[in-house]
Order: C-alpha cells, then sequence, then structure tokens
C-alpha cells in the first residue's frame, strides 16, 4: 500500500473539498452554546479544576438539600404525601376508589337509617324533636 506524499496544492479537489468544510464550520459562540467548547475566560490549563470544583460544589449543595429534606413520615403527617403504600402510577385510581367506596357506604346508611317513629320508641329522640312534624 503506498502513502500519497504529493502535496495538498498539487490536488484541486481536495483542496476545494478542505475549503469547503472550513467555510462550513461552526463558530466559536456556536460552539460554546452547545457545550462542546467551554464559555470561560480561564487559562486551558486549569479549565478541567474549575469545571471539576463547580461538579463538586454542585454535589456538596445537593447534599446538603438531601440532609435537611423532611422525613416520609413528617410529609405525610403535613398532608404532603399520601398515607399509601401504592405505586405512584396507581395512586390516583387507589384514592377515586376509596372516595367511591366512602360514597356507596354512606348511601348504604342513608337507605337503611331508622324511621322517626322507631328513634322515638328507643329513646333516641323526643316527641318535640321528630323532623316530621317541623
Amino acid at each position: 500500500m503506498a502513502v500519497d506524499e504529493s502535496p495538498i496544492a498539487a490536488q484541486p479537489e481536495r483542496r476545494n473539498s478542505l475549503e469547503k468544510h472550513l467555510q462550513t464550520r461552526p463558530d466559536v459562540q456556536d460552539l460554546k452554546d452547545r457545550n462542546i467548547l467551554l464559555d470561560t475566560n480561564v487559562a486551558p490549563g486549569i479549565q478541567a479544576a474549575r469545571q471539576e470544583l463547580a461538579r463538586q460544589r454542585a454535589t456538596d449543595d445537593l447534599k446538603n438539600k438531601l440532609d435537611k429534606r423532611p422525613e416520609r413520615d413528617e410529609l405525610i403527617e403535613r398532608n404532603i404525601l399520601p398515607a399509601t403504600n401504592a405505586a405512584p402510577a396507581i395512586q390516583a385510581q387507589a384514592r377515586d376508589l376509596e372516595r367511591h367506596m366512602l360514597a356507596d357506604n354512606l348511601e348504604h346508611k342513608i337507605q337503611n337509617r331508622p324511621e322517626p317513629d322507631e328513634l322515638i320508641s328507643q329513646g333516641i329522640l323526643s316527641e318535640g324533636e321528630d323532623p316530621r312534624s317541623a
């Protein structure tokens, strides 16, 4: 296999290709916006150390905030978290089911409540408290 050692100037198609790529290359600000180049005025020799320091500072801030976070029991007590062990994906359906069960239970109790005469005979209501006489 032979290595092409001819100068670039002797090959116009290679030179045109290189010029074409140089014309379409992104500018410095575009590379900074895409996080390819660092947007900093710090010397290149200490850019890595600066970036590592910033990452460590963010890690420390996150650890401090996590340490100050209230416990799950406190969040349940303050009604921030639901007092359920159901998976988050089904908690809404569990709440709806619980609400419907309470409504059904209330409806059942209303349908089976005793008549005022029965309550008067049991001494729970007096004759003056009869709701039908109002």
